[in-house]
């Protein structure tokens, strides 16, 4: 068959061998298992271990003061059991600008309380601290934080993640590489364990003085270690002039870095989380009401765009975070069952998709899944199953 000797095959692979192990290394496709829907950001002299609670009781009580136009039964009913026992999916300790500027010793006791809470009563599926940057002038200190956290704790907690804000420059994510292997030596953890995510906030991390795109050269440079890259609305936004009356998750220059971000990151295993709306449901009911509205369009837009994750500053956000969550993937549900049943039974039907749509159609009810909006039997298929595909 054919006239090709085998030589020239064996020649391509030669040639190519390097490039395929390359490729490997560098997308090593979707990482396994649950992302949360948000991160809420809480500054680290409030943290105490009733902070979730105290966060559920919040937005219950945003609710009964200020009744939301109704949601379908089923989807109020399944919004309320997730704030009474899931309030928050994923906790940031802030001792960057939430907890602002204070001396050593109180930043010190800061970070012992903090894992105190969590060594007590505070218990979130996901959970991390936000420290200062490595910029000179707080680089100590931001490393001083990690390290009398991690000694107060004695260790890491599960689920444990450190932001990095403030990133410019792929050199700043190696130290930070470098920085968490000293840490696991200094205190005997398996190699790999301590990881990090990088706040993209400013123009640098965008797109470099030589013109490259910044954003791609930190996953590189965070060698395997990088989980996460989040967008910071407001930092981004001022740096590049934008009126404060302007600045928002949907300015398009808040549009293309996150374009940025999510072509850099693809593949990688690096996952992204859109940024915050400084509108807050506090006040009168009709402002309550107003940044309800805004921010249920803002999460709903998010994730349109393949953002599946976002950050909460306020107990009165939870209501429209999951409510408009569980409504995405619920309105999504039943196109997304069929289009994969006909897809597995290699049946006609109105939408031709290939491989890659059947992968995306899968990874969207496991989201579903994951973040309670759909039940097993709504999903449609079991999860091994999805897995698989």
């Amino acid at each position: 068959m054919g006239r090709l000797p085998d030589d020239a095959y064996a020649e391509l692979d030669q040639r190519l061998g390097p490039v395929d192990v390359a490729l490997r290394a560098r997308y090593p496709g979707d990482p396994v298992g649950r992302q949360p829907v948000h991160t809420v950001y809480v500054p680290a002299d409030r943290v105490h271990a009733g902070l979730a609670a105290e966060w559920s009781a919040g937005a219950l009580a945003a609710l009964e003061e200020n009744p939301p136009p109704p949601y379908a039964p089923d989807l109020a009913d399944r919004v309320l059991a997730k704030i009474k026992r899931e309030p928050i999916e994923d906790l940031r300790i802030d001792f960057e600008d939430g907890y602002g500027a204070h001396d050593d010793a109180a930043e010190d006791a800061a970070a012992k309380a903090a894992a105190s809470a969590l060594r007590g009563g505070l218990k979130t599926p996901f959970v991390g601290l936000r420290i200062k940057s490595l910029e000179r002038s707080s680089r100590r200190r931001a490393v001083r934080t990690l390290d009398t956290f991690i000694e107060a704790y004695g260790g890491l907690p599960p689920g444990f993640v450190v932001t990095l804000p403030k990133v410019n420059t792929p050199e700043q994510v190696e130290a930070m590489a470098v920085l968490c292997g000293r840490f696991e030596q200094a205190y005997g953890l398996r190699a790999g364990t301590l990881r990090f995510e990088a706040q993209i906030e400013t123009p640098p991390a965008v797109l470099g003085a030589d013109g490259r795109a910044t954003v791609a050269l930190l996953i590189a440079a965070a060698q395997g270690r990088l989980t996460g890259l989040h967008y910071g609305t407001y930092d981004y936004s001022a740096s590049l002039s934008i009126a404060a009356a302007h600045q928002s998750m949907e300015h398009p220059v808040a549009d293309h870095a996150k374009a940025v971000m999510q072509v850099a990151a693809a593949g990688t295993g690096v996952r992204l989380s859109d940024g915050s709306t400084n509108v807050l449901p506090v006040g009168d009911p009709a402002s309550v009401r107003g940044a309800w509205a805004l921010h249920a369009r803002l999460v709903r837009r998010s994730l349109e765009r393949g953002f599946y994750q976002g950050w909460d500053l306020h107990p009165a956000q939870l209501p429209t975070r999951f409510g408009a969550t569980y409504t995405f993937f619920r309105d999504g549900a039943g196109a997304a069952r069929a289009r994969l049943s006909a897809y597995l039974v290699r049946r006609v039907s109105g939408v031709l998709d290939e491989p890659a749509t059947a992968r995306a159609l899968a990874g969207f009810l496991l989201r579903g899944l994951d973040c309670g909006a759909l039940d097993p039997d709504e999903a449609g298929f079991a999860r091994t199953d999805l897995e698989r595909i």
